[in-house]
């Protein structure tokens, strides 16, 4: 078996957590191969040749089991960057906070392990959302797991989001700006801007202005079956794009649309945690918090 590990490292960087990883895979002699940027960081741990590495998406193949990701939910979309339409299933290890992606402890690590050498894990496929534009954006990976917003800059104006489904008009939010999330990003972004909580499964998108103008305007949700497009009105002459942790900006008057991705995200859970144990956990629900 052969896994890749991905981390960004820097601040939070857990060597502990990166040995006690590395000691269950060689117990199961499970082959690993670490991320070149994080293994620069690590590397003085380790004897000289004693794990390979891998830059990016050229170096993943069907012969990965799955790439294991070490941080907090912002890890987990960088991954998605690096095994793009590979299929290969991603299996989040929590070392940052809330962690909706990353549901599975560090305390938990040698179960996790266990859980792959034996397969006794199930994998959800989450909807991807796919950008288009008049414009390249987003280089060669255009899609995204969480949202994709359109945002005014810095200090400026509010803008004016003319939004379609189909070609269809639907509205124009006056707004600071405008976010289309996916099931998986509803408790994301979204949720913030008062958006709902949208379980996987679902086949929707969340359509949530940021601070919208008029009072009536509220999310909705729609098939993930529509495509979104837009046009942008305001005073200045650029906006903001997003796509989860990555951003453009773009003259106002690129055109960009939205639509269902061709290929999932597979995520890798344990048997025992489910959507509804996460959103217990992760936001106190059924906790009486009074005391």
């Amino acid at each position: 078996m052969k896994v890749a590990i991905y981390s960004r490292g820097g601040e939070s960087l857990k060597i502990d957590d990166l040995l006690l990883l590395l000691a269950a895979l060689e117990k199961h002699k499970v082959t690993s191969l670490i991320h070149s940027d994080y293994f620069e960081q690590v590397k003085h741990l380790f004897p000289a040749n004693t794990y390979e590495t891998f830059t990016g998406s050229a170096d993943l193949d069907d012969s990965f089991e799955c790439l294991i990701s070490m941080g907090g939910d912002g890890t987990i979309l960088d991954t998605l960057t690096l095994i793009r339409n590979t299929g290969i299933p991603v299996i989040g290890i929590n070392l940052g906070r809330l962690g909706f992606l990353t549901e599975i402890g560090k305390n938990e690590l040698e179960k996790a392990v266990d859980a792959l050498v034996q397969r006794t894990y199930m994998i959800d496929k989450r909807t991807l959302l796919h950008v288009d534009a008049n414009v390249p954006l987003f280089g060669d990976t255009p899609f995204g797991l969480n949202e994709f917003a359109i945002h005014k800059r810095d200090t400026s104006s509010m803008i004016k989001i003319h939004t379609y489904l189909n070609g269809e008009f639907l509205n124009t939010y006056w707004a600071d700006g405008l976010i289309v999330a996916t099931p998986t990003g509803s408790t994301g972004y979204s949720l913030s801007c008062n958006g709902p909580v949208v379980f996987p499964e679902s086949n929707s998108f969340i359509i949530t202005p940021v601070a919208p103008h008029n009072l009536n305007v509220r999310p909705i949700i729609i098939s993930d079956t529509n495509i979104v497009s837009f046009e942008v009105e305001g005073r200045a002459d650029q906006y903001i794009c997003a796509l989860d942790s990555r951003k453009e900006i773009v003259s106002r008057d690129v055109q960009v649309a939205i639509k269902k991705e061709q290929f999932s995200f597979n995520l890798i859970r344990l048997h025992e945690n489910s959507f509804l144990q996460t959103l217990r956990n992760k936001l106190s629900w059924g906790l009486d918090t009074r005391n």
